[in-house]
């Protein structure tokens, strides 16, 4: 390929899969950009970043600043939410270059009457550029560097900083090259910043008993909001199967009064634009997004592709299923689970367009009927890729603060390619990450390498599904070292309550992550106005989250020095340096340990430190470079304001 420009642009970072997916970022962040230009010779060069969002018409500019080793960098605000395209553009300089090269003369003595005949007519090129001022300045330029007799001012004038930085504002462009456009995709501030509580809408009754209601989980609001919840999740609302429906502890056969699982969605009495009729009507499910909007909440919906064999989908578009020989369709299964309550939709019909479309008009159906702006999405990795990055870009297009949270614990690549289709948040494998090396291999993965780019995780202690074995049994000091991990290591956290802070977790069987009478299968009367200790540190902890700005995102993250394999230090910091936590956490629930901590690069020069426990309000003083700790499992942990 022919091409005369000199200047060659490599390594544009940050991109993915050389520009094919956006990188994301929130309302207000920065991208930084690094690229590595350079050119044959010893030219001056200069490069820039153009960006601009997706409704202006013109482009920004911001100037690139040189690094080392030919690596230039640069940083722009992304304002709205929206689709930003950048690019980076070098040239040579042939002004720039001009001045530095008659500089230099300069300084050995040497005589340049022809190179300021030349630097005359660099300044006439620019001149029609300028500002009133600026266009004086550079009259009276050009006229000393062709006037002999003003030689001495000529060349003063030459080496100025005022010529330089006019030179630096209006490059003139000559055989310059460009990158690839590449795209970030920006969010409202919830992508990145959000507490979940989810809790199975039929237990919300407080009679024994008795199916629970939308009303019913109207009043349990003020308490998710006094507990620093912003996001209430329900699994699916749905009608539920009576086909194959499950019994208690995922028994294969249903008993009479069996309420069965809400992801084996569908029946008489609708599909996945319905509502179970037990839980209300569509009025109450509208009445309680509209109160929970008003304490400061979000309702959140499943969002799950699937069907019951008596959903309606299944008389009405027979071939959105796969039919086996026998005149039955394959239930669905994840080994050694089996849902016989679930028909997995064929993506790969004939009729995948209208399948498609009726799939994206059941989320629509949700946010424009009832206002649902966030979905968590069951198994998204068992639909096809393509298809998610359609729908997603479809409804943004339409309805730009919608979030999608990917429920996909499976391969890594798998659930990297989910959140380059577009979805918002992601789960994690934090809710299996234990050690001390295990938690700072994992955060450094998603924080340092290119997932920081494109995958915001979410950290759940627990889940219906997953009742880990950490959890199984466990004392009330793993439950508040799990809990205050996931708060602070992620900017998003969320957990499945009220087991949790309930401690609630026998397994079904040794080994097994499934919860013995799990509300899967069946509801559970709770007691709601119960309060513990653990209900108790997960509101104060949930308080200091809105207030500490460091802790409401994820990359900015230093992990620490201890010397103790069981005590784990971490430092964040806001994008502004200007908030600042540092948290110690014990990874032993039954002894008091001891440790020093190393306080990180960045902060020895701050020393002495002011630092106060969030927790406690205890105030410390700390100016050595190692620091010592106690921590109990009463209260395993620190969470330290640095002032």
């Amino acid at each position: 390929m022919q091409n005369q420009t000199r200047i060659v642009i490599e390594n544009v970072l940050p991109q993915l899969d050389g520009g094919i997916y956006p990188i994301k970022r929130i309302v207000n962040q920065i991208v930084v950009v690094t690229a590595d230009v350079f050119s044959d010779g010893h030219d001056v060069i200069e490069c820039c970043v153009k960006f601009k969002h997706q409704d202006d018409k013109k482009w920004q500019e911001v100037r690139m600043v040189p690094k080392v080793n030919d690596e230039w960098e640069a940083t722009f605000k992304v304002e709205k939410q929206g689709c930003y395209t950048y690019f980076v553009e070098g040239w040579v300089d042939y002004a720039l270059n001009w001045q530095h090269g008659t500089e230099r003369k300069i300084q050995d003595n040497q005589y340049v009457k022809s190179e300021l005949l030349e630097g005359a007519e660099y300044v006439s090129a620019i001149k029609d550029l300028a500002n009133a001022s600026e266009k004086e300045y550079l009259e009276t330029v050009a006229n000393y560097f062709v006037n002999e007799s003003d030689y001495d001012k000529a060349i003063q004038e030459a080496l100025s900083p005022k010529l330089h930085k006019i030179f630096k504002k209006y490059p003139i462009l000559f055989l310059e090259n460009k990158s690839l456009e590449l795209e970030v995709y920006v969010d409202r501030e919830k992508a990145l910043f959000s507490t979940w509580y989810e809790f199975f809408p039929r237990s919300a009754s407080q009679e024994e008993g008795k199916h629970g209601t939308f009303k019913d989980c109207e009043k349990l609001l003020p308490r998710v909001a006094r507990m620093g919840f912003d996001t209430l999740y329900f699994p699916p609302i749905h009608p539920i199967g009576e086909v194959n429906r499950k019994g208690k502890n995922n028994a294969t056969n249903a008993e009479y009064g069996d309420v069965g699982s809400p992801w084996g969605i569908g029946s008489q009495y609708g599909g996945h634009k319905s509502i179970h009729p037990e839980l209300g009507t569509i009025d109450d499910f509208k009445s309680l997004v509209k109160t929970a909007k008003k304490l400061g909440i979000e309702v959140a919906m499943d969002y799950a592709l699937q069907a019951a064999p008596d959903h309606p989908y299944v008389k009405d578009f027979p071939q959105w299923f796969k039919w086996r020989p026998d005149g039955t369709v394959q239930y669905a299964e994840n080994p050694p689970k089996k849902y016989q309550d679930i028909q997995p939709i064929y993506f790969e019909s004939s009729d995948w367009k209208n399948l498609w479309q009726e799939l994206l008009d059941v989320a629509l159906y949700w946010i424009e009927e009832c206002d649902i702006k966030i979905f968590r999405v069951d198994n998204p990795h068992t639909k096809p890729f393509f298809f998610w990055g359609w729908l997603i870009s479809e409804i943004k297009k339409k309805h730009p603060d919608v979030l999608f949270l990917a429920e996909a614990f499976t391969r890594p690549k798998i659930m990297n390619e989910l959140a380059k289709q577009g979805f918002s948040q992601s789960y994690t494998y934090f809710t299996w990450r234990n050690t001390k090396s295990e938690l700072i291999e994992y955060v450094t993965e998603l924080t340092q390498s290119e997932q920081k780019e494109f995958y915001r995780p979410n950290f759940w202690p627990n889940t219906p599904d997953i009742n880990p074995l950490a959890l199984q049994n466990g004392n009330e000091s793993i439950h508040l070292q799990k809990y205050f991990l996931a708060a602070t290591l992620s900017s998003s956290v969320g957990i499945y309550g009220p087991v949790f802070e309930y401690q609630i977790s026998a397994p079904m069987a040794p080994g097994k992550e499934e919860y013995l009478d799990s509300e899967k299968y069946e509801f559970v009367k709770w007691d709601w106005k119960k309060q513990n200790k653990i209900t108790t540190l997960i509101t104060r902890i949930n308080s200091i989250r809105k207030i500490q700005i460091s802790l409401q995102q994820t990359n900015n993250i230093v992990f620490c020095e201890t010397n103790n394999d069981q005590v784990l230090a971490y430092y964040k910091f806001d994008d502004e340096n200007k908030n600042k936590t540092f948290m110690v956490v014990s990874l032993n629930a039954f002894h008091t340990i001891q440790a020093t901590v190393k306080i990180p690069n960045e902060l020895l020069i701050e020393l002495p430190l002011k630092i106060t426990d969030l927790i406690t309000d205890n105030k410390y003083i700390w100016n050595k470079e190692f620091n010592f700790v106690e921590l109990s499992p009463d209260l395993p942990f620190h969470l330290f304001n640095i002032e």
